[in-house]
């Protein structure tokens, strides 16, 4: 029996291995893409607190600085190829199952679902950028912005339209606020190979992955809100996209430091996307 068990063991892991082995590396491709785009959207919205108003601090203004690098038009299509193999890795959670023991409930097939579309939809955008169907400068018609106002003039002329509007941004403020505490109860540390982790690296995640995670989920749900007082007041030029959203930081009491600390948390948000490449579990 105990034979029996072994090997029928052993043939399910030979049958799940090289799905196993294609979804880690698009995972861990897509969690790297992921870094570079927060790291870049973090370091101009620096640049922005402290005066310098160029670029988009969202990901048309990341992507255009790639643009500006040598083998810059490589480096975007390995970003979009990244986010591509991250929103496949979520469709075999949706199909298959992720990594836990409650990895095959309703409920994480449904999120990995959601999650699915939304990397889908970034990597089409990055794609898009990197064929040239998208403003270089990284302003303009295809900032986000611009995108988040036409489609919320489009969403309101729709019958029962300011309804919608308003689910919706209810909606990624409820997302902002469920990764600010996903972020502070430290649930995607769990998922970590801690193993392979030293302390002293595994504090540095630590660290990187509350405040990011935190940071992150306020940009989201300061975004919903401003959804939701565009859809209230039947005005399509109050919704405000990333750049928008953060440039919004600077007209608080704390003026540009606000910025400065929101833009700092985006920077460890990106460095923990590294380390979730190099050691979580798929």
């Amino acid at each position: 029996m105990k034979t029996g068990v072994t090997t029928g063991s052993g043939l399910l892991g030979l049958r799940n291995r090289p799905r196993g082995s294609v979804a880690e590396g698009a995972a861990r491709a897509g969690f790297a893409a992921r870094g570079v785009i927060y790291l870049l959207v973090g370091g101009i919205a620096l640049q922005v607190a402290f005066g310098d108003t160029k670029r988009q601090a969202d990901r048309g203004g990341a992507l255009a600085a790639v643009a500006d690098q040598p083998f810059g038009a490589v480096m975007l299509w390995a970003l979009g190829a990244g986010l591509v193999g991250m929103a496949l890795w979520r469709l075999t959670e949706a199909l298959f199952g992720a990594v836990g023991p409650d990895g095959r409930k309703p409920r994480k097939r449904l999120l990995a679902v959601a999650r699915f579309g939304f990397y889908a939809f970034v990597a089409y955008s990055v794609l898009a950028f990197a064929a040239g169907g998208a403003d270089a400068s990284g302003s303009g018609s295809d900032s986000s912005d611009r995108q988040s106002r036409d489609a919320t003039a489009r969403i309101l002329d729709l019958p029962a339209g300011q309804w919608l509007m308003a689910a919706a941004g209810i909606a990624v403020v409820v997302a902002g606020v469920w990764m600010g505490v996903t972020a502070v109860r430290r649930r995607d540390h769990d998922k970590l190979n801690h193993g392979e982790l030293p302390p002293r690296t595994r504090r540095l995640v630590d660290v990187a992955g509350v405040g990011g995670g935190v940071t992150r989920g306020l940009v989201f749900a300061v975004a919903g809100g401003f959804a939701v007082r565009a859809a209230a007041a039947y005005e399509p030029d109050r919704a405000k996209g990333l750049d928008d959203t953060l440039r919004s930081f600077t007209g608080t009491p704390l003026g540009p430091w606000l910025l400065v600390c929101v833009a700092a948390g985006l920077v460890l948000f990106g460095l923990f996307s590294f380390a979730m490449a190099r050691w979580r579990r798929v």
